[in-house]
């Protein structure tokens, strides 16, 4: 094993810390669902690396392989997704969301338990989707994936374009720009880092996970470290 392969031990630590973070800004505003769900994504990011730092140290388990799975390759951002949702739509919609991304992971998480296993198939110290002998229960992580681009990366995005029609002499919605632009690349590189962790270069999705949680976390810095621009504070990922 390489330095890389100890990187998720850092990323975990990093996401447990800047979850707290969040969520005391959460418990100072007394409002924000929002930040609630950034605060829980982020942590579900943590507890995705937290398996593969396990495998690194411990070694492969059929629990900690099912945490990871749901985690890491089921959940992955959706629940930061959810944080822009409850940000850049109305309580209704993004209620009716939740549920529908609660009750969606919720039965795929359950099949995922049930599935058995192929231990011929195990590396001891990579995850797979592989070694899940119900193939078909792979499908359900696109969706849900897709789910996480359109809302996370996707909001992000939109997010900066807004801020930037409003940047020229204004360093507030300057700053909202390039905040939104560091989480939306943040975002991204987890997901090319898994291109490559499929065709056996895992030491690239451990380095996109930590560069992906601290350009968030430098995102959300940018975003917060002024006060609000009220006519145009609802276009930003994080309030």
């Amino acid at each position: 094993m390489t330095f890389f392969h100890y990187l998720p031990i850092i990323t975990t630590i990093l996401s447990i810390f800047f979850s707290y973070k969040i969520y005391m800004r959460y418990i100072a505003r007394k409002s924000g669902y929002h930040l609630l769900w950034w605060s829980i994504g982020v942590l579900i990011y943590g507890a995705g690396t937290f398996a593969e730092s396990w495998f690194t140290i411990v070694g492969w388990n059929p629990f900690m392989f099912k945490f990871w799975y749901i985690v890491g390759a089921l959940l992955g951002g959706a629940p930061l997704a959810q944080g822009t949702v409850w940000l850049l739509l109305k309580s209704k919609s993004a209620k009716r969301w939740t549920i529908f991304m609660l009750t969606y992971a919720s039965i795929a998480s359950i099949f995922v338990i049930l599935s058995p296993i192929n231990y011929e198939l195990v590396n001891p110290h990579l995850p797979s989707g592989k070694v899940l002998i119900w193939q078909w229960v792979r499908l359900f992580s696109p969706i849900i994936n897709l789910y996480a681009v359109i809302f996370l990366i996707g909001g992000a995005i939109v997010s900066a374009w807004r801020f930037y029609r409003h940047a020229k002499g204004n360093d507030i919605a300057k700053d909202r720009f390039v905040g939104n632009i560091y989480i939306a690349a943040g975002a991204m590189l987890p997901g090319f880092g898994g291109i490559f962790s499929r065709i056996g270069h895992t030491e690239y999705l451990y380095l996109g996970e930590v560069v992906g949680i601290v350009l968030i976390w430098l995102g959300y810095w940018y975003n917060t470290r002024r006060r609000p621009i009220e006519k145009i504070i609802d276009t930003s990922l994080i309030r």
